[in-house]
């Protein structure tokens, strides 16, 4: 049994999301608690929390290798990760991690994916979303190409995710005053999930989704990688060409995610024999 202590990043690490639903099961990939769900049971428990009466707020986080770096980094960061309601594998060294843990992921819920078919499948039940982040421009785009194409939802509102100090209270209580059932995030990690995590007692909204350069999609910024690219799981060599600043996140990062994984499995696993007996 892992002896848990007052320095322990994961202590009361079992209580820190929201009951998981009963026919999902949670990994636990560089401490960080991730519910293994397919994309349309993720799409249900999403829609389960944005029509729960009352405008309690609800993170949820989508975590890849790089993100769950800088939980491993940032005792801080992964406590917020694991404060989410719901944290989602995003791409395949979340999977094999999962795999090197005992457990088969049942989708990889990239968010590229997930929030427009989560756009589609809840259609027409009079919903709506606010977006922020991104400079003015890739948020103004990114508004209207949603407007256009996720027609069964209403856009409550938009922002670029510049939000200095001073900004802080004009921002909440746009949003608020929309009224949006859904609030997307997108300032990259670890500025999304920190800004959701400072405000989430202060945000009228059902589910508040961190989801990184999604924005830079919509708006035309990136293009998505082809699908034999996506299925072997290398998306992120076509974000890293668009985007060389990132290269370093992908060239670097990703082995140290492998030896990280790696040396992390075997207390993953205790923790997840805490979580899951």
């Amino acid at each position: 049994m892992l002896s848990m202590t007052e320095s322990d990043p994961n202590k009361n690490f079992s209580d820190s999301q929201g009951d998981s639903p009963p026919h999902a099961s949670v990994v636990s990939v560089l401490g960080v608690r991730i519910t293994n769900s397919s994309k349309a049971d993720a799409i249900r428990e999403i829609q389960a929390l944005i029509e729960q009466p009352g405008r309690v707020c609800h993170p949820v986080y989508l975590v890849n290798a790089h993100t769950l770096n800088l939980g491993f980094d940032d005792p801080e960061y992964r406590r917020i990760l694991n404060a989410a309601h719901r944290v989602y594998g995003d791409g395949t060294g979340v999977r094999m991690a999962a795999r090197q843990r005992g457990v088969e992921m049942l989708d990889n819920l990239v968010g590229t994916d997930l929030l427009p078919e989560l756009f589609r499948t809840t259609a027409d039940q009079g919903h709506s979303y606010f977006l922020l982040g991104g400079t003015k421009q890739t948020a103004e785009r990114a508004a209207a190409a949603c407007a256009a194409r996720f027609t069964g939802w209403k856009l409550a509102g938009f922002r670029h995710g510049y939000v200095g100090d001073g900004d802080e209270k004009s921002v909440l209580q746009a949003i608020n005053d929309a009224g949006a059932d859904l609030l997307l995030v997108a300032m990259g990690n670890p500025l999304q999930e920190c800004w959701i995590d400072r405000h989430r007692q202060q945000l009228a909204v059902a589910v508040a989704i961190g989801v990184g350069g999604l924005f830079d999609h919509w708006a035309g910024n990136l293009t998505r990688a082809p699908l034999w690219m996506r299925r072997i799981g290398i998306e992120w060599v076509q974000i890293m060409l668009q985007q060389p600043r990132k290269a370093s996140r992908y060239l670097l990062g990703n082995p140290k995610f492998l030896w990280r994984m790696t040396r992390a499995a075997d207390g993953d696993r205790r923790l997840m024999g805490i979580v899951l007996e």
